[in-house]
């Protein structure tokens, strides 16, 4: 398997970390949607990270997809997503408030990247800023209620809320108060010390395993 997209995608971490905890080799070509569009383009016209190209050549996009299909592959003893439904609901709760506090960052950047500063709009930038703090608020709680665990696995809720969380911190630190986060700052931390989330570093390297 070949993953596409640069580590400084939190969507292409999560699935780079994911598939080394999910003991799947692959390799990892750290292509940008921006920089190396053309390049890009070549393996998926859709232009969109994370890209996987699977074993036969199949291409997959969007992460949520691309870890459900890496999960079948996977030994079942190395599986990270709850087979027990109370378990699986709430793995699936903290994963989409993890995406959708990322998704909002992801925003925010691209806004501030792409969008010339005159054209910039305020008030819909405060609607963005709004749903990142609640979506980190609702993460935070959820932290206090039931704190995850860091071993033997990691289900897909934590790991993208400490995936997430790592991304916000680095890209938007203006957005919010770190300090009103401490549960999630120090699981994220925690999990950067992780063998899996050492290989695939938030930035423009590219995975090594170690």
């Amino acid at each position: 398997m070949k993953l596409i997209g640069m580590l400084d995608s939190p969507y292409v971490r999560r699935v780079a970390v994911s598939l080394q905890l999910l003991e799947l080799p692959f390799e990892h070509q750290s292509l940008s949607v921006f920089r190396t569009f053309d390049q890009f383009r070549q393996i998926n016209p859709v232009v969109k990270a994370p890209t996987l190209v699977a074993d036969d050549g199949t291409v997959l996009m969007d992460s949520t997809l691309i870890l459900q299909y890496a999960e079948a592959l996977a030994a079942p003893a190395r599986r990270l997503t709850p087979a027990a439904p109370a378990a699986l609901l709430r793995s699936l709760h903290v994963q989409g408030l993890a995406l959708a506090a990322t998704d909002k960052a992801v925003q925010i950047v691209y806004e501030h990247m792409v969008r010339p500063a005159e054209k910039l709009h305020e008030p819909w930038m405060e609607r963005v800023k709004l749903q990142l703090l609640a979506a980190l608020d609702a993460l935070e709680a959820e932290l206090r209620a039931d704190p995850p665990a860091l071993a033997p696995r990691m289900d897909p809720g934590a790991l993208m809320a400490a995936v997430g969380w790592h991304f916000i911190e680095q890209m938007v630190p203006d957005a919010f108060s770190v300090a009103s986060y401490p549960l999630l700052s120090g699981f994220s931390r925690q999990a950067e010390t992780l063998p899996a989330f050492a290989a695939a570093p938030h930035g423009d390297s590219t995975y090594r395993a170690i």
